[in-house]
């Protein structure tokens, strides 16, 4: 099958971890992604976390259906192959500050002369205008100036980050997102334009009517832990083996059922049970009744028992446990992956199946500036030229 993105051209200059990823899930479905990496600089994220032989692992997964060029932007010689390489690409994916790539006279001036189709996408913490966008961010400050940290934790505990990439991963998807609509919009007007992600915005959008409710009710959302203010009982219970699961029952039907399933029928009787909110507000009884019953379980008891009572449940896993699931298993969620430097790799695959047009992961990060050549020599470099660039530090 000819993958759906194949023919668009992509040159990723971002790092860590918003405008890469964005390239990566481009990648996926066919688009050809030309990682542009500084000589003496590589994306940061090769050397975070763990690592085996010396190789950076969250490299391979960010760096996958990516070939990598080295290409210093800030000489002549960079600028210039960088015009070159722009004037056969679709979409330019960046995240310096503000204003660096009109230093380097390749702002979106000189980039559309090169190209009138091209869609410059550029992601930043603060967006490109506004009294912060000449600020250094990160995904972290996204997370605390969104609200997400100040809802997020114990009711008496301090606000909670979370431990991974998730602002970073939200702008991701907002920005993969963005950046097709703008090839759409090019199909009817013809030319390119520049996308603007401001990494705090994705993620505020997906807290849902926070704002609406300040707005209209002065209403703050308070810290909560794993508990609703929308529903109940809505918690993770530990069984009588010692694992946690947790329950969910953001429908009517389904508190119901979990009711009769606990031996706690009367509270379906509670004028307050009637709503997600009223059953909130009496979270402490629910959670006596749900988890009391689950405490005297096995895990494998208590999943089945509300199986069979079609309630909705789940175990809490960490990663050894998603990777042993026969439902992760069946949707080959994580995929085997060959790799010439570490041999067979097991990640996450594609991020969602399409019948006729699937993507695919072609192949794993690749080394620190393994294709150059190739890709200049494709756009008509000889290798003289390509001496002549070592030469001059641009490569």
């Amino acid at each position: 099958m000819t993958p759906p993105l194949q023919g668009l051209r992509v040159l990723d200059l971002a790092t860590l971890f918003a405008g890469p990823m964005c390239a990566t899930l481009l990648g996926d479905f066919g688009a050809e992604v030309i990682k542009v990496e500084h000589p003496a600089k590589p994306d940061p994220s090769r050397g975070h976390g763990p690592a085996k032989d010396g190789v950076g692992l969250w490299w391979k997964v960010l760096g996958r259906n990516k070939r990598t060029i080295t290409l210093d932007l800030s000489t002549p010689g960079g600028r210039a192959t960088l015009l070159r390489l722009a004037a056969t690409t679709d979409v330019v994916v960046e995240n310096f500050r503000p204003g660096t790539l009109e230093k380097w006279g390749l702002g979106w001036e000189e980039l559309s002369h090169a190209n009138p189709r091209l869609v410059l996408t550029r992601v930043t913490a603060f967006g490109q205008f506004g009294p912060y966008s000449h600020r250094p961010g990160f995904g972290t400050l996204a997370e605390a100036m969104s609200g997400f940290a100040a809802i997020t934790g114990e009711p008496q505990g301090p606000p909670t980050l979370p431990p991974f990439g998730l602002a970073d991963s939200i702008a991701a998807l907002a920005t993969a997102y963005a950046v097709m609509t703008a090839l759409t919009a090019r199909d009817t007007t013809g030319r390119g334009q520049v996308v603007d992600m401001a990494i705090i915005e994705p993620i505020l959008a997906v807290l849902g009517p926070h704002p609406l409710w300040y707005d209209q009710l002065g209403y703050l959302q308070p810290r909560t832990g794993n508990r609703s203010r929308n529903n109940a009982p809505r918690n993770i219970y530990r069984t009588a083996d010692g694992c946690w699961l947790a329950v969910s029952t953001s429908a009517q039907s389904i508190a119901e059922r979990v009711m009769h399933l606990v031996g706690r029928p009367e509270l379906i009787d509670e004028p307050w049970f009637g709503t997600g909110t009223g059953r909130a507000e009496h979270a402490d009884v629910l959670d006596e009744a749900v988890g009391g019953w689950i405490a005297r379980q096995t895990r494998t008891d208590a999943l089945a028992a509300f199986d069979k009572a079609e309630a909705a449940i789940a175990p809490v896993y960490d990663i050894r446990d998603v990777m042993d699931d026969p439902q992760f298993q069946a949707l080959d969620t994580i995929t085997e992956v060959p790799d010439p430097e570490l041999g067979p790799l097991r990640m996450q695959n594609v991020l969602f199946r399409l019948s006729d047009t699937p993507g695919a992961i072609r192949w794993a990060g690749r080394p620190h500036g393994a294709d150059t050549e190739e890709v200049l020599a494709e756009l008509g470099l000889t290798p003289a030229d390509i001496t002549a660039l070592r030469t001059q530090g641009a490569l």
